[in-house]
């Protein structure tokens, strides 16, 4: 089940990288190259394909870069990502490749709408984030409101 759900992540990452040929070009470049992603007790392993693709490492590969997120609480790893950041990750290894993975990270985003509207159409779709992005907007006012005072608190 762990692997099947890996699979599914790379197929995604896969898709959203298809979408951009420089990020296929760059992870071209660092092909073979295995990225070991940890959080807790889990692990993801892949490795960069010629094709500039991603695909699952052999489990006995060792990792050229090693991306583990510090942040022990998924709550802070969620409003990291909402407010626009990035988790806390410790890196380890290849620095060539850690630039390259950062620049993915940086500019390579999955156009959600434009999957959704092939699905239901150009105008739903459209309603559709739109109101993901209200929902998103007021998640993320709530939860800056609720971390101002414990920042202020500790700042005390």
């Amino acid at each position: 089940m762990v692997e099947e759900s890996h699979r599914r992540v790379v197929l995604l990452l896969n898709h959203v990288l298809q979408q951009e040929p420089q990020a296929t070009e760059r992870l071209a470049r660092q092909k073979g190259r295995v990225i070991l992603s940890q959080w807790q007790q889990f692990t993801f392993k892949v490795q960069a394909t010629p094709a500039g693709l991603l695909d699952l490492a052999q489990a006995d590969a060792s990792a050229d870069l090693t991306l583990v997120i510090l942040d022990d609480s998924p709550l802070a790893i969620a409003q990291a990502l909402m407010q626009g950041g990035k988790p806390k990750v410790r890196i380890e290894g290849d620095v060539q490749l850690a630039a390259e993975i950062n620049w993915l990270a940086d500019h390579v985003r999955w156009d959600v709408e434009e999957d959704l509207s092939r699905i239901l159409g150009d105008a739903p779709a459209h309603l559709l984030m739109q109101t993901g992005r209200t929902f998103a907007q007021a998640l993320q006012q709530f939860v800056g409101q609720r971390a101002a005072p414990k920042a202020s608190g500790a700042a005390a």
